[in-house]
């Protein structure tokens, strides 16, 4: 298994952290690997929120459905949640007009962005779970995001208090296909 490949098979969503702070060289480290994410065009369209003080932790968390999303506890039990934010209509924007079939592709760069953040702070012995469950205009509200941007993801940062065994993974062959689907 190569260095790229084994952090990435390693790497599981967490949602039970233990109170560890969160040491600022490691935060660092992690937007530094969000700013060296590939975007379109290099728009760079993200933006991140650290989120550190209780209260705010606890005003994102009340947007988060409590029933049906397992995160709901680590947006207040990780010591750092990371709120990634998204600038419209400029990734996959060329002359302010949307140039492909999927119009704005904040997503895409966004998504990139979120591995980032996720293997890199494996790496360092961190664990995150992305949410993406919560009332996005609450949350946004919350965190007093400007027009123009969304408040996409939700990544609670911290150090484990589990982890878990990988869950089963499709086979290659089953979702490869050679020169025609």
């Amino acid at each position: 298994m190569d260095d790229i490949l084994k952090p990435i098979m390693e790497r599981r969503s967490i949602r039970k952290y233990d109170t560890r702070p969160i040491p600022e060289e490691a935060l660092q480290h992690l937007l530094e690997a969000v700013k060296w994410a590939p975007s379109w065009a290099n728009t760079q369209c993200w933006e991140v929120i650290v989120v550190k003080d209780a209260a705010a932790r606890a005003r994102l968390q009340a947007t988060v459905p409590q029933k049906e999303n397992p995160a709901f506890k680590a947006i207040v039990q990780a010591p750092v949640v990371l709120a990634l934010c998204g600038k419209r209509h400029v990734s996959g924007y060329y002359k302010d007009a949307a140039v492909t079939k999927f119009g704005d592709w904040m997503m895409f760069d966004l998504g990139i962005a979120t591995q980032n953040i996720c293997l890199s702070a494996h790496a360092m012995g961190l664990a995150t779970v992305i949410v993406g469950l919560f009332d996005h205009i609450k949350a946004a509200e919350a965190m007093q995001v400007p027009e123009g941007f969304e408040l996409v993801a939700m990544i609670p940062v911290g150090y484990p208090a589990k982890r878990g065994s990988a869950p089963k993974r499709r086979e290659i062959g089953d979702f490869t296909h050679y020169d025609k689907w």
